[in-house]
């Protein structure tokens, strides 16, 4: 007997188009052959072989199910029969391709020739068959597709992962697809339905299910038309009686791969003991009725036990009110009762009460100033202060602000480079009791006049509003101490602006309360104390750097304030983590990538012992080699998701090696006192497992858009669940069965390329599968017409790496056509946005063909020579003309263009320069004096 084959791209399944029936022998075996031929000869087909084999008892059902399991060959007969003959009796399998017989056909066939029913008129097996709806599993041995298997919550087979989904616009249909691979092995699950429940019922109950689950009003569900493939569209605006008149549409099988449609039901009419509609059906999962039994056969690299079983418990219970009222509409059916809705709407964080806070940040700040008034509490470069020296200069700035008139009630603006003083100056904000309103000096001009007067600041320190140095120098006394307003927990602290969908910046207010509570729920569990060294990396106007300041000052530890240049340099950077012993490091998965690159070139290993994550989707695959060098025991690295509108962080997943083979989305389950929902468009609570809008409520919700009421209002909504407020995220991801929640990206984070929905996340996913890959962004050039949009892919690459057509057809051996990149361009690093985000509007136009070969190094000389050589470089890099006094970034060079550049000069034996030089001389001139100066 041979083996069964796989399905691939090349060759297509014949599993796919045949059907089996399995039937107990009545009386002597050995008359099975003549029943079987005269059957045959009644309704007009070839006469076929009986194969008759003798098998031991306790392997008989093993054989048969594998008997019931093996498909035709393309080109053998339309009927394979084997009689399997053993102690206890006999069975006879029938395995047909579907069409010359129906499901019903085949079970009487095999029932007439096994001499359990008298012969039929002739004619009768060719009846239409009934319509019927396709899954897609694999046959699990002895319990797929099993009519006489057994009921309500059995589970036959191991599952792996859980089921992925998504979420297409309201009147798109739903698919559910899986996300990174896992092991794909096949299992079945059956459970009991109500009595008069038929096929129609079934389908509008799964329809309805799945909708809800995707969030749509319409699902495509495959079907078997006059036993051809089709689809039936389930509008769930409908009842069962619209379902009933709307026709199955044809549908050609797919080839295998993601498919369009992800789950069917079929209606097993058929006499046979057992009976297979499909021994590959085409899809996922299959729910098969059987009277009032369903068997759930699922594909466990897709769907997982807990999943299904979900499944079918919400099925069931849509299937009693569609029974109970055939008028009732689809969507309107519950999938909950009173006790699961409880259960599901507490899944999402445990109700954690957090102590009471008293007082503001700053109070606590000093704190530390009394206790340990000698410890480093920040510094940058050789400018160090110890926190007795910082609350003292907080609170001169603090006496200085309050004589200006600010106080409780007034919101201070503050437009400081990076710098000591910034970190004294938004202190001394909170401890005169205003809320503070950070401003990136780097920003647009038009940017920072719009912050300032949006926010209607009292008072503007920096740019140009007063300067640290005029408030310092004020003549207030002794303001060392407590501050001479009270400030509560629930007062205003800070206002962030983030981007708004309008273009136009929106203000986030945030309470001292909200901050106080992200250090209670998180200084424990990450261990946060006075012998750790932070690093303020992020822009004071990014909320990432209210979890870098005030975590490592209310905590006790030593803030390292990181220069703006050496930001942007991960070599320099890597060098002052190693000198200022940095022990907790925060980062976006972006400008981490680029810190891993820098780690692998240097000799020493960095002394981190934590890891934080955040600002946007980790790949955690990207972790691997982190951990050959920083095991996980050395340093913890932890994948938080969350949002300026609740406190910088909502959740917490430490990442180990496991996770990162796995590409974990995880992002870990809410810190204490935050909680998470998972809500559909209209609001309501989906299952764990199924895709929706992430909202947020807890501790760390904030007050709300500053001058925003109406956008407020539509953001900021009452938990109907839990009381209180809750934050609607526009973020789209799935609570996990044990609480964790996975972070799928934005709601917003599809594409559409021929008709094919597409995950831009997917690509990027199998992009860095690749080794030699560190990074990569994907985009989509729609062009003038839709035939003419077009998917880009730019990658960072290893040292050492292969061209990056190497890596476009690897993805087109993994992705299908149409998800292709149409180019890859190698890029020296992806540019970052101020917060450490990708900047997608400075990604280069895609390289459709490289770069004009470099010049073969020619000897080295003085003077104009090596001035001309590096001024070919910059025009290549830059694509322009550029003259010996041209600037740079006058010529439209970035970051991005200037890692390039430099790494260019490097390769060519004209110097070893870093960022830091080409922004100091930004010309050929200066940069070839530059170069000049440093060799002698």
């Amino acid at each position: 007997m041979s083996s069964r084959p796989q399905p691939t791209r090349q060759q297509p399944d014949p599993g796919r188009s045949c059907h089996a029936a399995a039937v107990a022998v009545v009386g002597d075996p050995g008359e099975v052959a003549d029943r079987f031929a005269a059957a045959l000869s009644r309704r007009g087909l070839a006469a076929a072989r009986l194969w008759v084999d003798r098998v031991p008892a306790p392997v008989a059902a093993a054989r048969r199910a594998a008997e019931l399991a093996r498909p035709l060959p393309a080109d053998g007969p339309p009927v394979r029969a084997v009689l399997l003959r053993h102690d206890d009796g006999a069975d006879l399998v029938l395995v047909a391709r579907r069409g010359p017989l129906t499901g019903r056909a085949l079970g009487e066939l095999a029932v007439e020739a096994a001499g359990a029913a008298p012969p039929v008129e002739a004619g009768c097996g060719d009846r239409p068959a009934v319509l019927e709806l396709v899954g897609r599993p694999e046959p699990t041995a002895g319990a797929a597709g099993d009519g006489t298997g057994t009921v309500a919550g059995t589970l036959v087979g191991e599952s792996a992962g859980t089921v992925a989904g998504e979420d297409p616009g309201p009147e798109e249909d739903t698919a559910w697809r899986g996300g990174k691979p896992r092991a794909d092995r096949s299992a079945s699950y059956a459970f009991a339905v109500p009595a008069g429940t038929d096929r129609l019922a079934l389908t509008g109950a799964v329809g309805a299910v799945l909708a809800r689950f995707g969030g749509v009003r319409r699902v495509r569900v495959g079907t078997l038309r006059d036993e051809e493939p089709a689809v039936v569209p389930v509008a769930v605006e409908g009842s069962l009686r619209d379902l009933a008149a709307r026709p199955a549409d044809p549908a050609p099988l797919p080839a295998p791969g993601p498919p369009e449609v992800v789950v069917g039901v079929l209606a097993a009419d058929s006499p046979a003991d057992t009976y297979l509609p499909s021994l590959t059906p085409p899809w996922p999962l299959t729910l098969t009725l059987r009277g009032t039994t369903v068997t759930c056969d699922f594909r466990t690299g897709v769907w997982s036990a807990e999943v299904v079983a979900t499944v079918a418990r919400y099925v069931t219970r849509v299937l009693d009110q569609l029974l109970a009222d055939g008028e009732r509409a689809l969507a309107d059916c519950d999938l909950f009762d009173d006790a699961e809705r409880d259960r599901i709407a507490a899944l999402g964080g445990a109700a954690v009460e957090l102590p009471e806070p008293s007082g503001g940040i700053h109070d606590r700040v000093a704190g530390w100033a009394r206790d340990t008034p000698d410890a480093p509490a920040v510094s940058y470069g050789d400018d160090r202060l110890t926190y007795a020296q910082l609350d003292a200069r907080a609170g001169r700035i603090a006496a200085a602000l309050r004589a200006r008139g600010c106080g409780p009630g007034t919101r201070v603006g503050v437009c400081l480079e990076r710098s000591v003083d910034l970190v004294a100056a938004l202190l001394g904000v909170l401890r005169c009791g205003a809320a503070y309103v950070p401003i990136d000096p780097t920003y647009p001009a038009e940017r920072i006049r719009y912050t300032v007067e949006d926010s209607r600041v009292s008072l503007l320190v920096g740019a140009d509003g007063v300067e640290v140095d005029e408030l310092l120098a004020d003549d207030t006394g002794d303001v060392t101490g407590a501050p001479a307003v009270t400030v509560g927990p629930d007062d205003p602290a800070y206002v962030i602006y983030t981007s708004g969908s309008t273009g136009r910046p929106k203000g986030v207010q945030v309470p001292h309360r909200n901050v106080l509570a992200l250090l209670a729920a998180t200084r424990d569990d990450l261990g946060l104390g006075p012998a750790d060294t932070w690093t303020m990396f992020h822009s004071s106007a990014f909320d990432f750097s209210v979890w870098e300041i005030w975590g490592c000052l209310l905590t006790g530890g030593h803030l390292v304030v990181v220069p703006h240049l050496v930001a942007r340099d991960p070599a320099e950077f890597h060098a002052l983590l190693r000198a200022e012993r940095v022990t907790v490091l925060n980062q976006t998965p972006s400008a981490f990538a680029q810190l891993v690159d820098a780690d692998r070139r240097a000799a020493d290993r960095l002394g981190l012992r934590l890891v934080v994550f955040g600002g946007e989707p980790l790949d955690a695959g990207m972790l691997t080699g982190w951990f050959d060098r920083y095991p996980e025991h050395e340093c913890r690295t932890v994948n938080m998701f969350g949002i300026t509108e609740t406190t910088v962080h909502v959740t917490a997943q430490t990442i180990d090696r496991g996770l990162a083979l796995a590409g974990t989305r995880s992002v870990g389950p809410p810190l204490p006192g935050w909680y998470v929902h998972v809500l559909d468009p209209a609001g309501r609570l989906l299952p764990p497992g199924a895709a929706g809008e992430i909202h947020v409520g807890g501790a760390g919700v904030a007050d709300g858009y500053l001058h925003r009421e109406e956008l407020t209002a539509e953001r900021f909504l009452p938990d109907p669940w839990r009381g209180g407020r809750m934050y609607r995220s526009g973020d789209r991801g799935r609570l996990l069965p044990d609480g964790r929640l996975e972070h799928l990206g934005r709601l917003d984070d599809q594409v559409k390329i021929r008709g094919y929905r597409i995950e831009l996340d997917e690509i990027r996913q199998v992009l860095l599968d690749d080794p030699d890959v560190l990074a990569v962004a994907v985009t989509v050039d729609t062009g003038a017409e839709a035939a003419d949009a077009r998917l880009h892919a730019y990658v960072v690459l290893a040292d050492g790496a292969g061209p990056a057509a190497d890596l476009r057809r690897r993805a087109a051996r993994i992705l299908p056509e149409h998800m292709v990149p149409a180019t890859v361009t190698p890029l020296p690093a992806l540019p970052l946005t101020a917060n450490g985000k990708l900047d997608a509007a400075r990604l280069p136009t895609p390289a459709a063909r490289p770069l004009p070969a470099a010049r073969e190094p020619a000897d080295t000389v003085a003077g104009d020579s090596r001035a001309e050589r590096m001024r070919e470089i910059w025009e290549r890099v830059l694509g322009a003309e550029v003259g010996p006094e041209d600037n740079f970034f006058d010529l439209g060079g970035n970051s991005l263009l200037a890692l390039r550049l430099l790494r260019e000069l490097r390769a060519q034996g004209l110097g070893e320069f870093t960022p830091r030089h080409l922004y100091v001389h930004p010309t050929v001139r200066a940069l070839v004096g530059a170069g000049a100066t440093e060799r002698r």
